[in-house]
């Protein structure tokens, strides 16, 4: 009996194996790929309505899966698109009901436990959004304020940990996504939304009155964003590494860059007008999958 429960035990732990590492097989045999995108994530990824998803992460997600296409030699692949939340982005990668995600998450050593990451895209600074009249500018004046932030992200734990934050009490309220967060912000019912720099500055860019809102503070972290994949599958992680590897080294991934954070963007044809950053650029010059942790100051 124990033996017979030692080889099924064997035969589980080796079908899940195989299961976690044929990402690219099940692409091949299906002719199609999900990617899970989001749909007020700034200018990384976005909708635009009546199933359009659009950005900087998700272009970048379609240049990898035409890639893949050419990899494989499929003479079609269907690119399918799954929206995700930061709520359920990572449970949707691990069951396989996303293939590859790029949307606006941070790699950091508590997510890889559970998913695997390519190489790091953008690299974020979490600041503080507030209306230009509030008399707000850094963390001592959100005491006794409402603090937006959505659910299933880090920045409100963030902004807790700050060293500035110490003795500053505030309550919180949670947006069901990044635009649900804004429109507290907007609507008079939190005070601050703490958030992403370019979620932040891609929502204000799209809202009624730009002129309304500013981003404040000091930095609260730097966090490195990077397209997230199901762990244990290094065949598939290396063809979404070199994908993005050779769209830097062509070039291709700092057009893409100028194309969605310099220009003006649809739907309000409005630039969010955030300049690469040197922390970017370091990223792209030595591709990696190192977590935020890293990136803390020593």
């Amino acid at each position: 009996m124990k033996k017979s429960l030692f080889v099924l035990a064997a035969f589980a732990a080796a079908a899940g194996a195989t299961h976690a590492e044929d990402t690219l097989k099940k692409i091949k045999d299906s002719g199609s790929i999900t990617l899970g995108v989001r749909e007020s994530s700034g200018a990384l990824a976005y909708t635009l309505g009546d199933g359009k998803y659009v950005g900087f992460h998700t272009e970048m997600a379609q240049r990898i899966a035409a890639d893949l296409q050419k990899q494989l030699g499929l003479a079609k692949l269907d690119v399918k698109y799954q929206p995700v939340t930061s709520q359920n982005r990572i449970p949707l990668v691990q069951n396989g009901t996303v293939d590859l995600e790029c949307g606006s998450t941070t790699n950091n050593a508590t997510r890889q436990k559970d998913v695997s990451f390519a190489v790091t895209t953008y690299v974020e600074e979490v600041r503080i959004a507030v209306k230009a009249n509030s008399g707000i500018n850094n963390i001592s004046q959100l005491n006794g304020k409402t603090v937006a932030t959505t659910t299933g992200t880090t920045s409100v734990q963030t902004l807790r940990k700050h060293e500035r934050a110490t003795g500053v009490d505030f309550k919180e309220v949670f947006g069901k996504d990044h635009a649900d967060s804004f429109l507290l912000l907007e609507s008079g019912r939190a005070d601050a939304f703490v958030m992403d720099g370019q979620i932040l500055a891609g929502n204000i860019s799209k809202s009624k009155n730009p002129a309304d809102f500013k981003i404040v503070g000091d930095v609260l972290s730097v966090e490195p964003i990077a397209c997230m994949l199901r762990k244990d599958d290094p065949a598939f992680k290396k063809a979404v590494d070199d994908s993005i590897k050779g769209q830097i080294k062509s070039g291709e991934l700092a057009k893409l860059y100028d194309k969605w954070f310099m220009q003006s963007i649809p739907p309000t044809n409005t630039k969010v007008g955030l300049p690469l950053s040197d922390a970017t650029k370091a990223a792209w010059a030595n591709p990696n999958d190192k977590p935020m942790e890293d990136y803390a100051k020593k």
